[in-house]
């Protein structure tokens, strides 16, 4: 398989022909580098107008590979051609290296080149790429990659260094400023030679008769200080993915380029597998098109729902200069903002964010003097119950947080959860699956009021912008939230997919119940420590709703006499059984959600009844597995925080709405 390996551009800040005469001081050998045994020049010709020089050297490498490894290849040593060729009149420099030992087995061709700075005339640049394509290497390919890369790692390191330790070597010669060449003055372009050949007479004889056209330097090349600025540290194998995903990039997009940035993300996102990368940048690409979504940040308009009852919003900046987005998830009605703008609105607010959330990002880094290239998440969760686990509405949030995984990689640079309360688990169970696992090793938990002790907030976020609502000096203009009016609510707007069943309809059930009747669903639990949960509409009048958990064996409610109108036994009467959640009234037009933990194996009832005029409800229930819900403590508690597991008094109470 054929490697590629692309270097950023490094900038010398000195003339070429300065740096002509540093680079010549590193032969015949250099202790810098003590790879390079010795290097023997076997060509050696210039033109007659001391314009074009062209040498050939034969080097002598110690490569940098285990004992037991050279012994078994039978080599101490290996021997690399390095052909140059210097072109005084256009300054530029151009090399190229290939192997000469066992190149049937293995191809290496490194090309570097040295040129004048497009901007600056007084400065030079070096760029430097190389081809390896290792075709049979007695089963060792892997390894000699791996030697390989590590080998042109270290001279990339090395090359900027090295040019600063031999430029103060041809100043203590004398030498302080080259003037470049001039056909009109022969006898300074003979010095000039004299000084970036050191003196060495050719072997061949002149003259050059045509000069080698130039290439014309790689659009697609990165200046090493832009990276450093700009993108933040990277080791030379990222800098060479980076460079191949941009060209690919470059060439297939004939209209905006994506930043360097994204391309750096996407790259992370994939473990800087530029096939995985350009996979994922592509469908990204076109879903932005399709989608329109560079017009967001122009064209969206809050809805004012939104202005009212979205907890969210942009809030300064953490220790490390991201910008911090707070969300008080325990104050959002999930289910009346979908009811009122729909799942489709939701996923626009949220892609509004995050297109804010990259514009800030540029501009903090230009602010900073380092990259910033993720922001910080500060999630409060007080208030959070078992209303927010409505079961559509978190397969819509799921939904969203799909898409933002896909189109905004490795943008989250920590996620600080504050006052997460006991069904917090449940949710994150449910949650934690559907995000990246890189993501999910940013998450920072926090569960009692232990956010503001050392390790806690003030490690992360400055103390002086701290928000209001968690005990800090800083005014917070993000809203508080709370339940959306049903009269806001918009016919419509939060409906079923097709083929996703996932709405109202195909996951509750509809109960009509006349006064006195009870309506009753049985639970047999044989995974003691699982976790019954419940979400229910009453949708006319009042209902009382109590939990019961029976050891005997009990007959099915009748659902035929139901469906009747007969009047409904309650399964319970003449049965030994025990009240695990005590008899609450919920009104007409309440929402309700709760959660049991189910202790100990046996059958567990959840009944309504029905004890004024008939009613109606809407209810769904379900089971979490124990190994599920203790493994979402075992992970809280392994994290920072002071998260503490559900006790046997607190799993017996339920979470109502608010």
């Amino acid at each position: 398989m054929v490697q590629e390996y692309v270097s950023p551009v490094r900038v010398h800040k000195y003339s070429f022909e300065m740096v002509m005469a540093a680079y010549e001081m590193r032969f015949p050998s250099c202790p810098q580098i003590p790879v390079v045994i010795e290097c023997v020049i076997t060509e050696d010709s210039w033109s007659a107008d001391d314009s074009q020089r062209h040498t050939t050297r034969r080097c002598q490498l110690n490569v940098d590979a285990p004992y037991l490894l050279k012994k078994m290849i039978g080599v101490d040593y290996v021997y690399f051609i390095q052909k140059n060729h210097l072109d005084l009149k256009n300054r530029v420099l151009e090399i190229e290296a290939t192997n000469e030992t066992f190149a049937s087995r293995v191809s290496v061709i490194e090309k570097c080149k040295y040129y004048v700075h497009p901007e600056n005339p007084d400065w030079t640049c070096f760029e430097q790429s190389a081809l390896l394509d290792v075709k049979n290497f007695f089963g060792l390919e892997n390894t000699v990659e791996k030697i390989a890369m590590k080998q042109y790692a270290a001279n990339i390191a090395k090359g900027k260094e090295l040019i600063e330790v031999f430029m103060k070597e041809v100043y203590e010669t004398g030498v302080k400023e080259l003037r470049p060449w001039n056909a009109l003055e022969p006898g300074k372009n003979r010095e000039l030679r004299r000084v970036v050949s050191r003196g060495t007479e050719p072997l061949s004889p002149p003259p050059v008769a045509e000069t080698k056209k130039l290439s014309i330097p790689d659009q697609y090349t990165l200046d090493s200080e832009y990276i450093k600025r700009y993108l933040g540290e990277l080791t030379p194998m990222q800098e060479s993915r980076l460079l191949q995903l941009r060209k690919w990039i470059a060439d297939l997009q004939k209209g905006k380029m994506p930043s360097d940035t994204t391309l750096l993300r996407f790259l992370r996102a994939r473990d800087f597998s530029v096939e995985k990368a350009r996979e994922m940048l592509s469908q990204s690409l076109l879903w932005r098109k399709k989608h329109q979504v560079d017009r967001i940040l122009s064209e969206y308009e809050t809805p004012e729902v939104v202005k009212q009852y979205f907890p969210g919003g942009w809030h300064h900046h953490d220790k490390d200069g991201r910008p911090l987005y707070i969300l008080r998830l325990g104050q959002m009605d999930v289910k009346g903002l979908l009811k009122s703008i729909g799942e489709d609105g939701l996923l626009k607010l949220t892609l509004h964010v995050c297109e804010e959330g990259l514009k800030l990002l540029e501009e903090a880094t230009r602010s900073s003097e380092h990259a910033i290239q993720s922001w910080c998440l500060l999630v409060d969760l007080d208030g959070l119950n078992m209303r927010h686990l409505w079961r559509p509405g978190v397969r819509a949030l799921l939904r969203i947080i799909q898409i933002v995984e896909a189109n905004y990689p490795e943008t989250m640079g920590r996620v600080l959860i504050v006052r997460a309360p006991r069904v917090f688990p449940i949710l994150w169970t449910i949650v934690s699956t559907f995000i990246d696992e890189n993501t999910r090793s940013k998450f920072l938990f926090y569960g009692g009021k232990d956010y503001l002790q050392s390790g806690g907030l003030l490690d992360y976020i400055p103390k002086d912008l701290i928000p209001d609502f968690l005990g800090g000096p800083c005014k917070s203009f993000v809203h508080e939230g709370g339940l959306v009016p049903k009269s806001l609510y918009v016919s419509g707007a939060f409906t079923e997919r097709d083929g996703d069943p996932l709405s109202e309809d195909s996951i509750y059930r509809s109960v009509s119940l006349g006064k006195g009747q009870v309506h009753e669903v049985i639970v047999q639990n044989r995974d003691p420590q699982s976790v019954l949960t419940w979400d229910f509409d009453v949708l006319s009048h009042d209902i009382s709703f109590a939990v019961y958990r029976s050891e005997q064996e009990l007959d099915r409610p009748d659902q035929a006499a139901a469906a009747a109108g007969e009047e409904r036994r309650s399964v319970l009467e003449g049965a030994a059984c025990a009240r695990v959640e005590a008899p609450r009234v919920c009104h007409d037009g309440e929402s309700i959600q709760g959660s049991h933990v189910m202790a100990d194996a046996g059958l567990y009832v959840l009944q309504w009844r029905c004890e004024a005029a008939d009613a109606q409800l809407m209810y769904f229930h379900e089971t979490l597995a124990s190994h599920h819900y203790r493994g979402s403590m075992s992970s809280l508690q392994s994290a920072t925080s002071g998260f503490s597991c559900l006790s046997g008094k607190s799993a017996i109470s339920s979470c109502p709405s608010r």
